[in-house]
């Protein structure tokens, strides 16, 4: 397999399903004018859930240290529920990305908000019973609202084009931005609605009780309106352009292909997917251990709630807010180059947050770009990963990457604690920055290995 974009992809077969010979399985023989309003629908209702469960989990998320120091009684402890929600998340991954490669992205995401919606009941009832493992297993699941979040993305580069793959991508991702502006402002107002109704529920636990309100409304928009699945859709129009008097057996063919086991050889031999896995798990593991301890940092150099608030906002904005613009960037530049860029920023971000001591304009400086470096990573992996690998692999390598980046996110958190207390935050920022160098190495050696790219070579091949 080369490290190329998968040569049955959603965007080639509308020519054949145009002109009538082998419509694809399921019933769509789409025009290329009907299949451009399944991408715009499709698009529109992974934008409104994506709204939807960003919200949902900043809602929760806000007061989750608040609440678990709380139920728990002990400041060392408050940690431990959003490592239980970060836990969660990359638990949760491979078993909703199998069952999305077994039966689409609506089921899946669907059973996501559900399992979300149910951890957060579970949190309610474990902090108004005083029971911390209870409302520590209930933030796990809430947890899954998160892998929903992330698996959208990639719903949304099924029916992309692949030169506009990115730009699909970072849409949905932009969306996010309104759930996390959004939620942390409306917690408390929440946790105050639903400690007035006397029920004995503990007002940091009421954020929890509307995240599972808006997840519940998140699964039934899905379940609803996500029709028809982009994954299955894409998947039938791949098998109608390749094999138009085969698709009746293909689908027995390719179950093996797209088992977790056929998703890692995929990854394992092809280099541009190996490439998104370092991309996206070394982006998020240096910007979530850098992160987690900048309120730290802040509050020990005089900064108060308020300021620290601001800071993170900023940081927030960086992350989601550019995302169209890192989208553009990696279908026009191609994905190696943006995934460069992000090594730059995080690297910039690294140094501006680490050497910042009480200049909180440049702590501020510091954490935006990385939010940037973040973007940069996220898009520009996700595209790369979608492009070099077959298209029944896709799901189940798209799963694992979500373990993989989760997994390592959460073990940086874990860290990021321990390194601060032994030798500060500039040595944190420093140790940081040094997982950037296997990424900036991998992306330059298979950087130099490609041919270079002709005047009408896509993106996806540079």
């Amino acid at each position: 397999m080369t490290d190329t974009c998968d040569p049955a992809d959603a965007s080639a077969p509308t020519a054949a399903a145009a002109a009538g010979t082998g419509a694809p399985k399921g019933g769509w023989g789409l025009t290329p004018q009907e299949l451009a309003r399944v991408r715009r629908r499709a698009t529109a209702v992974l934008v409104t859930s994506q709204i939807l469960g960003g919200l949902g989990v900043a809602t929760g998320i806000a007061l989750a240290a608040v609440l678990a120091e709380e139920v728990s009684g002990s400041e060392g402890l408050a940690g431990l529920a959003s490592t239980s929600a970060v836990i969660g998340t990359a638990l949760l991954s491979l078993p909703l990305a199998s069952l999305m490669a077994k039966r689409g992205r609506r089921p899946g995401l669907t059973l996501a908000y559900l399992i979300a919606a149910v951890g957060g009941a579970t949190v309610v009832l474990g902090a108004s019973a005083g029971n911390f493992p209870l409302m520590l297993i209930g933030m796990a699941a809430f947890g899954a609202g998160s892998s929903a979040n992330l698996q959208a993305r990639f719903a949304a580069a099924d029916l992309a084009e692949p030169h506009r793959r990115a730009r699909a991508i970072s849409t949905v991702v932009w969306a996010t931005t309104v759930g996390a502006v959004l939620g942390p402002n409306i917690a408390g107002p929440a946790g105050e609605s639903v400690a007035a109704l006397g029920m004995g529920i503990p007002a940091a636990a009421g954020p929890f009780l509307w995240g599972s309100a808006i997840f519940l409304l998140s699964a039934l928009t899905v379940h609803l309106l996500l029709r028809p699945d982009p994954l299955l859709t894409a998947r039938d129009l791949a098998t109608a352009a390749t094999a138009p008097s085969a698709d009746l057996s293909a689908d027995d063919k390719n179950g093996d292909e797209r088992s977790l086991r056929a998703g890692v050889a995929a990854v394992a031999s092809s280099g541009s997917a190996r490439l998104a896995l370092v991309t996206i798990a070394g982006a998020h593991t240096v910007m979530v251990s850098i992160m987690v301890m900048t309120p730290v940092d802040l509050s020990h150099h005089g900064a108060g709630i308020e300021l620290i608030g601001l800071v993170i906002s900023g940081h927030i904005a960086g992350m989601y807010a550019f995302s169209p613009l890192m989208g553009r960037l990696s279908d026009q530049l191609g994905r190696i180059a943006v995934i460069g860029l992000a090594v730059l920023l995080l690297a910039c971000a690294a140094a501006l947050a680490g050497t910042a001591g009480a200049d909180h304009v440049r702590a501020a400086a510091g954490l935006f770009v990385l939010g940037l470096g973040w973007s940069a990573g996220l898009v520009s992996g996700s595209a790369l990963l979608t492009d070099s690998v077959p298209q029944a692999a896709r799901a189940a390598v798209q799963g694992l990457s979500d373990l993989t980046s989760n997994a390592a996110a959460g073990a940086g958190g874990a860290l990021a604690g321990l390194v601060m207390a032994r030798a500060g935050y500039g040595w944190l920022t420093a140790l940081a920055a040094t997982l950037l160098i296997p990424m900036a190495a991998f992306a330059l050696t298979l950087a130099l290995r490609r041919p270079r790219p002709t005047a009408t070579a896509t993106a996806t091949e540079r």
